[in-house]
């Protein structure tokens, strides 16, 4: 087959020739247009449809200065255009020159036109050849390097001026792609907006009929949109209302997609302008409805639009009646649900959700869809943390729904909140003022805030139907006349919070005065728990470990003084006698002692948490002691000693032994405690339960902190006897009496040895041991052969162990041979020479070396050197004095909390599964029959 013959128009030069001969460029003198027409027209074509479109086309084209040219072309036309469009129908055309003479003159340098004066030239065929000039440019226009030259020549202008001038479908199209392909540059963008653009796509967009120039100009309008500034000014200038009626016209599948993605770039930060102008131009109906089209892209789109709308307080009542409310919890659900879903994507529908709770009618829809649960699982899930102060502060406008209230309490929202007050600040930004609740619109006038607000509000209800007229509402309700009563700011009403406050950094509200509390970012958390302790019985969501162990961690962790809200919940949980059982059941007055009057946090037990040094430490025991005397006043009235004598006798084993550790708290009465206590057996349930597992995580802190308190009732004056706490080297040493027998010339001398196991013999005398012991008066004065040898084994002694023994037969008593045998504290007492020694005593009957072992051991690992660690040493050595010493060790009064409580939990470990000797010495301590006196009397 022959080749394809070729054509003037395939080369690119004869193109571009073409083009510059048109637009005046390097000829001289004017041409017959009917002579030149025709090939200009077979280049633009050719430009068109192969040179620009073939690959590398444009980056050619531009770098062989095609642009310039087609430009002063688009500049000639855009000239031409004012007298087309004043010409009448039937007359002739004015020429493109002769056009030119009364429009913007063409560049700096340019030739003559290339159509002569006073030559006619068709609408059709300048319309034509506008077309294709336009085509080339748009493709051209597709990449950078091309819109960066255009906007350099100052192609804009031009392209602006066609836009008003021509009003065409096909050059309207044209015209507005071009501009939609510049605007993709933020500079071009700037440009475009200056050059007055945006009127006139907006025009345009409601006088075409053409389905392509619409999509055409929507997708200019939605690259215009490229910053908030610009996107602000195309919603004051008009841009979005004529989108939401074309949107609302139920347009063809391609518009309608063009339509979403351009409303979705212009409702970004959604503007007042732009809410206003999408609801009334009906487009909150088609949107939400567009929710649920097939089409991904266009669901996902439609439901971001939804989303940014809510930003505005004044549309979202519409939105809600629109079902935009049901739409966005079915979105954030199905997303929550996906398995791989990032959190990023939710955070839109998140934002959307909680401000949609700002208005009452939408609440209740939220409330009857299921948004509440939706909620409290945003709260509990640690993937949404930095969500949660916005989710507190939406589930405020829930105040005072008391159907509401209770489902949210009975989800958990209590510890959820108290959880919340020590939480770190969610990165959210802070909403605008046009985030306000829309229940009560914002006032616009001049004159004062109080009446202005007064007569809104009753314009307000007029219009509702609240009231017929102004007569049915009292002016006492004006602000003027009924100043707010200090308790009732407590509660807060959740349409003041006009913006999410707890995002906003610790301080005072926006509109705070001196008069009233700082809110910071634990605000709306206070306030909802607070809502909460106003309640008849609130024990059942407050009283509980996880929302007092919140509120105590604010209030004695908060880097600032913390909210009175906060200790008004404390003192008014307190004060409810219908809390007095729970604060007994989960250890919570133990717990307000523990932490706020010793100063111990459970994150402080066991071990000590590195921390600051509290600097409120006097305000907190304070606070701690003016708590537990609320419970005590509770306990000691005639309800609260019935409800703690049939919470001991008949409650649960585990509600038993809280009432017996909690009793010595908030019990002062003698009648009341002795009667409990030591009568009715609550001190020996309390000892009984300490060797069995913990019911609470400082469960054994509480109970030595229990017993410490209680000896101080039982004992008020006087102090139990402790050993003396003097160290050893200062202590007079008693004269030895056996070491005279230990020289090279001893006096008297020896008529005894004793021989070891390792072969060590140790001096004696005969007579002074066998008066010493009933044991060796038998062994040595009797009728056994030991009494007639000289050299008497003794079986079992190492010679530590056998040296305290020795002295003690020779009558030494305090000479310091007891401490011999003694290891230094931190080291084990079982398996140690000194137990040797104990075992050695007892069985050769020798009680009072026995009791000066027990003193040397209890001076060394009791004393000012032994830590909390030693007292279970000591306590394993299974000796009762030693345990008794343990137990006054442990409830001594100069001991700290800390080591008291350590020192219990080794007594518990080292007691092991035996409870009696544990429970008898602390018992006997306790009642103070150790110091000698008389103890009372104690039937358990």
């Amino acid at each position: 087959m022959a080749a394809a013959k070729s054509t003037p128009t395939d080369s690119l030069s004869f193109c571009l020739a073409q083009l510059t001969a048109a637009a005046g460029e390097g000829l001289g003198g004017g041409k017959d247009t009917a002579t030149n027409e025709t090939p200009l027209g077979r280049a633009l074509l050719a430009l068109r449809t192969r040179h620009v479109k073939a690959a590398g086309g444009i980056e050619r084209f531009r770098a062989r200065g095609g642009l310039r040219p087609l430009l002063a072309l688009l500049r000639r036309a855009a000239a031409a255009g004012p007298a087309q469009s004043q010409a009448g129908a039937g007359s002739a055309p004015s020429s493109v020159e002769s056009a030119a003479s009364s429009g913007p003159s063409p560049s700096p340098g340019s030739a003559p036109s290339a159509a002569s004066p006073g030559t006619p030239e068709t609408p059709a065929r300048l319309r034509k050849t506008l077309d294709l000039a336009l085509s080339i440019l748009a493709n051209c226009c597709t990449e950078g390097a091309c819109r960066a030259e255009v906007r350099r020549l100052g192609g804009i202008l031009p392209l602006v001026t066609i836009l008003q001038c021509v009003k065409t479908d096909s050059i309207q199209n044209r015209t507005a792609r071009a501009l939609g392909n510049l605007a993709m540059e933020p500079e071009s963008c700037g440009d475009i907006h200056s050059a007055g653009a945006v009127p006139l796509l907006v025009e345009s967009l409601t006088a075409c009929q053409d389905s392509q120039c619409r999509q055409s100009v929507v997708r200019a309008l939605r690259n215009l949109a490229d910053s908030p500034q610009h996107r602000l000014a195309l919603a004051q200038q008009g841009a979005v209302r004529p989108l939401a009626e074309l949107l609302a016209a139920a347009p063809d599948p391609a518009l309608t997609l063009a339509l979403v993605r351009a409303l979705l770039e212009l409702s970004r930060g959604c503007s007042r302008a732009c809410a206003e102008q999408l609801s009334l131009g009906g487009g909150l109906g088609p949107l939400v409805g567009l929710a649920s089209h097939p089409k991904r892209a266009l669901r996902e789109a439609t439901i971001l639009i939804l989303a940014n709308l809510c930003a505005q307080g004044l549309v979202r009542p519409a939105l809600g009646n629109a079902g935009g409310v049901e739409v966005l919890l079915g979105e954030l659900r199905r997303r929550r649900g996906l398995n791989g879903v990032s959190p990023a994507s939710q955070q839109p529908l998140v934002r959307a959700v909680c401000l949609l709770c700002r208005e009452a009618i939408n609440r209740a829809r939220l409330r009857d869809a299921g948004g509440l649960e939706l909620l409290m699982g945003l709260l509990r899930d640690p993937r949404a943390s930095a969500w949660h102060p916005r989710v507190v502060a939406a589930l405020v406008g829930f105040l005072y729904d008391t159907g509401a209230l209770g489902r949210l309490q009975a989800l958990g929202l209590v510890p959820l909140l108290a959880g919340q007050l020590c939480g770190e600040a969610g990165d959210e930004e802070e909403e605008g003022r046009e985030a306000a609740s829309w229940d009560f619109p914002e006032e616009r006038t001049p004159e004062r805030a109080e009446a202005g607000s007064f007569r809104s509000l009753q314009s307000w209800l007029i219009s509702e139907g609240y009231a017929a007229g102004p007569g049915d509402i009292s002016p006492d309700w004006s602000p003027e006349c009924c100043p707010p009563p200090p308790e009732p700011a407590d509660l807060t009403s959740p349409t003041s919070l006009r913006t999410p406050r707890a995002v906003r950094p610790p301080g005072r509200s926006p509109t705070a005065s001196a008069a009233e509390e700082p809110w910071g970012r634990e605000g709306p958390a206070l306030l909802l728990l607070s809502r909460f302790s106003q309640a008849p019985d609130p024990s059942g969501a407050l009283v509980t470990g996880p929302a007092l162990c919140g509120l105590l961690a604010y209030v004695t962790g908060a880097p600032g003084p913390p909210s009175p809200r906060a200790l008004r919940i404390l003192a008014r949980l307190t004060c409810n006698p219908a809390c007095l059982e729970a604060f007994v059941r989960s250890y919570g007055a133990a717990l307000l002692r523990a932490w706020l009057v010793l100063g111990v946090a459970p994150d402080d037990w066991p071990a000590l948490r590195s921390r600051q040094a509290r600097r409120s430490q006097h305000q907190h025991r304070e606070l701690g002691e003016m708590l537990l005397q609320n419970l005590t006043v509770q306990a000691e009235s005639p309800f609260g000693v019935g409800a703690l004598t049939h919470l001991l006798l008949s409650g649960s084993p585990e509600d038993r032994v809280a009432c017996a550790l909690t009793l010595p708290f908030i019990c002062r009465k003698p009648s009341l405690w002795r009667r409990l206590l030591l009568d009715q057996g609550g001190l020996r349930l309390l000892l009984s339960a300490l060797t069995r597992p913990a019911p609470h995580p400082l469960f054994l802190f509480f109970a030595a902190d229990s017993l410490s308190c209680l000896q101080g009732l039982v004992s008020p004056t006087g102090s139990p006897a402790v050993l003396p706490a003097i160290p050893l080297d200062l202590d007079p040493p008693s004269p030895c009496l056996y070491e005279p027998l230990l020289g090279p010339a001893p006096r008297p001398a020896p008529d005894l040895h004793f021989l070891l196991d390792s072969g060590l013999r140790l001096p004696a005398q005969r007579a002074a041991s066998a008066t010493a012991s009933p044991f060796f008066r038998a062994l040595l004065a009797g009728s056994f052969a030991e009494a007639q040898m000289d050299l008497v084994p003794l079986r079992g002694l190492s010679p530590s162990a056998a040296w305290p023994i020795l002295h003690h037969l020779h009558g030494c008593r305090g000479c310091g041979a007891a401490l011999g045998p003694v290891p230094p504290p931190g080291q084990p007492l079982l398996g140690s020479e000194a137990e040797e020694a104990l075992e050695a005593a007892g069985r050769f009957l020798l009680p009072g070396l026995e009791e000066e072992l027990e003193e040397a051991v209890g001076r060394i690992h009791l004393g000012p050197q032994g830590g909390p660690e030693s007292v279970g040493e000591v306590f394993r050595l299974g000796r009762p004095r030693l345990a008794a010493h343990c137990a006054r060790w442990t409830l001594g009064p100069e001991q700290c909390p800390r080591k008291r409580a350590l020192a219990l939990v080794g007594l518990v470990e080292a007691a092991g599964e035996e409870a009696g000797p544990l429970t008898e010495a602390l018992l006997a301590v306790v009642m103070g029959v150790e110091s000698g006196g008389k103890g009372p009397s104690l039937d358990c």
